[in-house]
């Protein structure tokens, strides 16, 4: 890699050490050639100087100066069996030169951690090594299907960070919740936080001006109910807040069904076996190239059986259903 690049830090990436960040899209690239070049200060976080121990923050400026080019690959799928690699060509919604897009099935984590093997992140073997690994550029949480998107060079992985960073990106999603919500459309505007709740880490509704507390806001819009037991929903999230959908569904008294970690008596006494009703529907964003891309994800084997409980027809829901909320907040 020849030129400079400046590219933002995607949503799923907050709070990844600079080391991991760099290792993730360059693997040749050493510990000792990123100190080198970290020490020089040719590698720089919103235009400072940074370490490689450094954490970064969602939206953030990476400037990456030239790098060596990688050796020449060897087998592209090392790591991953054929059935792996059928298993994350079958999730493709959309794939170009410069975007894939797939459909996360529930269940399936987008990175790795102690205990999760299993990974989108490692399924990307299955597009290459170095600069043809595809990149990602935000997150789902692991129970969350839907569309996920990916950048396929460094360039378009910085043009769509940037999209979701600068709030270009327009996510829909569908979501079931206990009760019917009053008024039927709106926009919640709730800071939240991260926050130890008995033996786990919750996100939950704070002020402002609490350490830790972020500026979260949602938009919602009733599509049916089901009498006075559920709700089929869509759902906008204006900003990328961990768990943010289902905190604030939480906080105004109409929980996602089958979520596991954001319940109440309610919400878990209508779920009965179902598992998170919460589903990645539609994501309208600008293509690197140019021009708007409209990428959407059928529902997942797990919200259908949502849907056929509460008898919600999927063609129903209007394309935009977002234009006519209100810009003064329902739930504060």
């Amino acid at each position: 890699m020849k030129e400079v690049l400046t590219l933002y830090v995607a949503e799923g990436e907050d709070g990844v050490r600079l080391d991991r960040w760099f290792k993730r899209r360059w693997p040749h690239i050493n510990h000792i050639q990123l100190n080198r070049l970290a020490r020089s200060g040719q590698i720089r976080i919103d235009g400072a100087r940074a370490k490689p121990d450094t954490r970064l923050a969602a939206g953030a400026q990476v400037r990456v100066p030239p790098l060596p080019d990688a050796p020449e690959p060897g087998d592209k799928r090392e790591g991953l069996s054929e059935r792996d690699i059928a298993f994350a060509k079958s999730l493709v919604l959309y794939e170009d030169d410069e975007v894939l897009a797939l459909n996360k099935p529930h269940g399936l984590a987008v990175q790795g951690g102690t205990k999760t093997t299993k990974h989108v992140d490692r399924l990307l073997s299955a597009w290459g090594e170095g600069l043809d690994r595809p990149r990602l550029v935000h997150r789902l949480d692991r129970d969350t299907s839907g569309v996920l998107v990916l950048g396929k060079s460094p360039a378009a992985a910085a043009q769509l960070s940037g999209a979701f960073a600068k709030r270009k990106a327009k996510k829909t999603y569908w979501a079931i919740v206990a009760g019917n919500p009053h008024p039927q459309l709106g926009l919640i505007e709730m800071p939240l936080v991260k926050k130890g709740v008995g033996d786990r880490e919750l996100v939950v509704p704070a002020d402002i001006k609490e350490f830790g507390a972020e500026a979260a806001e949602t938009e919602f819009v009733s599509i049916s109910r089901a009498a006075h037991r559920a709700t089929w929903m869509a759902l906008r999230p204006l900003t990328g807040r961990t768990h943010q959908l289902r905190a604030h569904m939480k906080a105004i008294g109409h929980a996602i069904l089958g979520d596991p970690k954001y319940s109440d008596a309610k919400a878990a006494e209508l779920s009965g076996g179902l598992k998170l009703q919460l589903h990645a529907r539609r994501l309208v964003l600008p293509h690197p190239a140019g021009g708007m891309m409209v990428l959407e994800a059928p529902i997942s084997p797990e919200m259908k059986a949502g849907f056929d409980r509460f008898g919600f027809d999927q063609h129903e829901a209007e394309v935009e259903p977002f234009d006519r909320i209100p810009r003064r907040p329902q739930y504060r």
